[in-house]
């Protein structure tokens, strides 16, 4: 058996080249590729250099780290990000110690409390919206999901029958299944035959296979073709894959429907600033305050820890309902 944890990248590459071999090896997104070859470019371009120096034995990343944190003010996800970039390159490519960060300059966390939105102002935000880009507010609102969960839904996702969807762990390695809105049904369907006619055609030019997360993966060609596969949103045009140059549909990209939700908020009139993730996080407090337990909550919106769902509960501009005695439950019932 291959040990994957020691796999070595080709020294007779550049450096970049190497990480991105060891990243694709390791089935990271193509998104992770872009993050962390954009810091280590940045990490060897700060010390003046063209390249990796062997004499960079990893003292480096504090001051590095200490630069984004005292003179580029970065926040400390961003710093975490940037920390994240530069181990995995010398863990995983360079094979090198992490050397000790304890004088880390970390940045300040904000307390701030996300963006909710009263119920009434959900409704105005959808008023502003139409077709592709407010079914897919619906969805976020609805489901609680992220924005890019929402993107990558893909049709065999959607269960009808179940009257739920299934949601791929972008965070924490967990999927989960979350409420499929009777409201959303027949929408929902429509979605599902237009994607039906894009795949038909795409069929016909030669096209029509998908990439799939590692997951998902499978051997077989038609199963890669299948309908079941294929992006619930997907873009307008197919695009030539920047890792293996095939030609592919992908999923609409997220600045659209960004750029949708924040307009629709200038429509109605909203000082404050909204966007996807408000109406992620209004799924949240509006089952509070409609009465549902906080940890299921907390697993439809799949937080790892309950305390990052009773952040919402701090949020309720009103007491869900009184709890009923189970004897008058019980005498109402039966």
């Amino acid at each position: 058996m291959v040990d994957n944890s020691q796999f070595k990248p080709n020294p007779d590459l550049k450096l970049m080249d190497q990480v991105r071999q060891v990243l694709r090896h390791f089935n990271y997104s193509y998104n992770t590729e872009k993050i962390y070859c954009g810091w280590i470019i940045k990490y060897i371009k700060f010390f003046n250099t063209q390249s990796y120096s062997s004499d960079m034995d990893g003292k480096e990343i504090e001051i590095f780290l200490n630069h984004l944190a005292t003179d580029k003010r970065v926040s400390s996800a961003t710093q975490k990000q940037a920390l994240n970039s530069l181990f995995f390159l010398y863990q995983k490519v360079l094979f090198k110690g992490i050397p000790d960060t304890s004088d880390l300059i970390r940045p300040k966390k904000t307390s701030k409390l996300p963006t909710v939105l009263k119920q009434e102002e959900v409704l105005l935000i959808f008023a502003q919206m139409k077709r592709t880009h407010l079914l897919m507010s619906k969805l976020l609102y609805g489901c609680g999901l992220r924005l890019m969960e929402c993107l990558r839904l893909r049709i065999q996702d959607i269960d009808f029958s179940g009257n739920q969807i299934y949601v791929r762990a972008l965070k924490n390695g967990k999927d989960r299944i979350v409420m499929l809105p009777d409201s959303l049904r027949e929408d929902l369907l429509e979605q599902k035959e237009k994607v039906r006619e894009v795949h038909k055609i795409d069929l016909q030019n030669g096209h029509g296979a998908i990439d799939l997360p590692e997951s998902m993966s499978t051997k077989s060609e038609t199963s890669v073709r299948s309908f079941a596969f294929q992006f619930l949103f997907p873009a307008k045009k197919t695009s030539k894959e920047p890792r293996t140059g095939k030609i592919r549909r992908h999923h609409v990209i997220e600045s659209g429907i960004q750029k949708a939700v924040k307009n629709a908020g200038l429509k109605a009139g909203f000082s404050k600033h909204i966007t996807c993730q408000a109406l992620r996080n209004s799924f949240a407090t509006h089952l509070l305050e409609n009465g549902a337990n906080v940890k299921n909550v907390q697993k439809l919106m799949g937080h790892s820890s309950l305390n990052m769902t009773k952040v919402f509960i701090k949020l309720m501009v009103k007491e869900p309902p009184p709890i009923e005695s189970p004897l008058d439950t019980l005498i109402k019932n039966y």
